[in-house]
């Protein structure tokens, strides 16, 4: 495995440029209530109802309906975490409708120059010509970090699609994300929380291609010539992979993993006519824990929780409507679509325009990229794990220690866990 902390010095001016419009602006607070202040609150919150399961390890996740936007229940929804390839729900989100899936495009080497070392890959290969349609497979079904960039120098750059994701996420009102690169990879400051990872999947799936790209079980990947290889999506739920069972009524959304940000993933599930949306990070070490865990929040929504009275709500976009964060005022039951606490709340983050602005400054000072060299030195081995770091617990820690000179890098689909 390859030591993630190195960056080429292309791939550290390109996410100089990408990461200095939203650095100068204030950063989403992780007491930020938007979508009600209980979601701010302490402790598992949940109302009028029982049998909420107990082994439910995870550092931060969020159960809501998601056609009503309705939260049903959460734990520190907030909390600002590295979200590893969940994030990819948002490049998607971003970037899916400029290009028809029956456009072909021939890679070059310099589309894959700038993918962080210890990547998860789906094997794009310089030269060949690659389907629209078949590079969002290798994003959705095997997470590839080589697809992502492929993409992204197709949408103009690294630069120019984490200042459009970074914009999309304002509007979105994910005020908790911060977007370093497109891929998810761990990067000092690259944070999300449950909340917004939520939001991403709920408006993603608005799109009926990102749905069926994120339920999509198997693909024929091209492998030169007239070969091609079979890739199948690491959603283990969506799978039954690894011992687990296909969970009923499960299509999607995206998992992820790295040894910073440990497992995460936000999973979409619909019975009797009622569609769930989970969001879990960072549970406690082990092969299935994230997907138990999820399965385990999703069996109490369409069970016992079909009695749960909301703790806050999914804000609508501001481009479709949506009340900005702090325009109003919660009612303490956090049904409320938008009350904010805090400066970060009530400044909403910064605006495209400004993001736009900021991005053709820093394109001017990419000669200074020595910048992100010296900070990429000096960051901590932990600099990943989010201001939450502190306190997560010692046996956690230890546990993340034991991942050795690893730590940080993508493990490969196959192997381990999808990211």
């Amino acid at each position: 495995m390859r030591d993630s902390s190195r960056l080429t010095r292309r791939a550290a001016l390109g996410l100089t440029a990408a990461a200095l419009p939203v650095l100068s602006a204030t950063p989403a607070s992780a007491a930020t209530a938007i979508g009600g202040e209980r979601l701010a609150r302490g402790g598992i919150q949940v109302s009028g109802a029982t049998g909420f399961p107990r082994k439910i390890t995870a550092r931060a996740w969020l159960l809501a309906d998601c056609e009503s936007g309705e939260v049903l229940a959460s734990y520190a929804a907030h909390r600002r975490l590295p979200p590893a390839s969940t994030l990819k729900m948002l490049f998607a989100d971003t970037v899916l409708k400029k290009f028809e899936r029956s456009g072909r495009y021939q890679v070059k080497d310099s589309d894959l120059a700038d993918i962080p070392s210890g990547s998860s890959l789906v094997g794009i290969k310089p030269g060949l010509t690659y389907t629209v349609e078949q590079l969002w497979q290798g994003v959705f079904l095997r997470s590839g970090n080589d697809a992502v960039h492929v993409l992204s120098h197709m949408n103009g750059g690294i630069a120019k699609t984490v200042a459009e994701m970074q914009a999309r996420a304002v509007d979105l009102q994910a005020l908790d994300t911060h977007v370093v690169s497109p891929d998810g990879f761990d990067h000092p400051g690259q944070l999300s929380s449950a909340y917004d990872l939520t939001l991403f999947a709920r408006h993603g799936l608005k799109d009926e291609e990102f749905r069926g790209y994120c339920g999509t079980r198997t693909a024929n990947f091209p492998a030169g010539g007239k070969k091609t290889f079979q890739i199948q999506n690491t959603d283990r739920l969506l799978t039954g992979a690894w011992g687990l069972d296909v969970y009923k009524g499960l299509f999607g959304v995206k998992n992820g993993y790295t040894s910073h940000a440990g497992n995460t993933f936000t999973g979409g599930a619909t019975r009797g006519g009622r569609t769930l949306l989970v969001t879990v990070m960072h549970p406690a070490p082990g092969t299935n824990a994230v997907y138990e865990e999820t399965a385990a929040l999703l069996d109490w929504g369409f069970g016992n929780g079909s009695a749960a009275r909301s703790v806050g709500v999914l804000v609508d976009p501001l481009s479709e409507g949506g009340a900005r964060a702090g325009s109003s005022a919660s009612d303490g039951n956090g049904a409320a679509g938008a009350a904010g606490t805090g400066a970060a709340a009530s400044s909403s983050g910064p605006s495209p325009w400004r993001l736009a602005e900021g991005g053709a400054v820093t394109l001017a000072l990419l000669g200074a990229g020595g910048w992100a060299l010296r900070r990429r030195r000096r960051a901590t081995a932990g600099a990943g794990a989010g201001a939450d770091a502190g306190a997560e617990p010692r046996r956690r820690r230890r546990a993340r220690a034991a991942a050795g000179p690893d730590a940080g890098a993508e493990r490969d689909p196959a192997d381990v866990q999808g990211s």
